[in-house]
């Protein structure tokens, strides 16, 4: 990866993890996927965040 390539990221700058889903209340991501984000494939990186958004979307009270 050259140091100009942009990561795509569900990331909105909202980071607070939720004690009770453990999930980020701003991108729904867990801190390990957080922390792995960066050797994510981007494939691996769409996939996950369309799973995100669907989840988002099924739920009534965010994530």
């Amino acid at each position: 990866m050259s140091g100009d390539e942009v990561i795509e990221s569900p990331c909105i700058d909202v980071c607070e993890i939720d004690p009770v889903t453990d999930r980020c209340e701003g991108c729904g991501r867990t801190l390990d996927e957080i922390a792995e984000w960066s050797t994510y494939s981007p494939q691996e990186r769409r996939r996950t965040m369309a799973e995100l958004e669907a989840t988002r979307r099924r739920s009534t009270d965010g994530w």
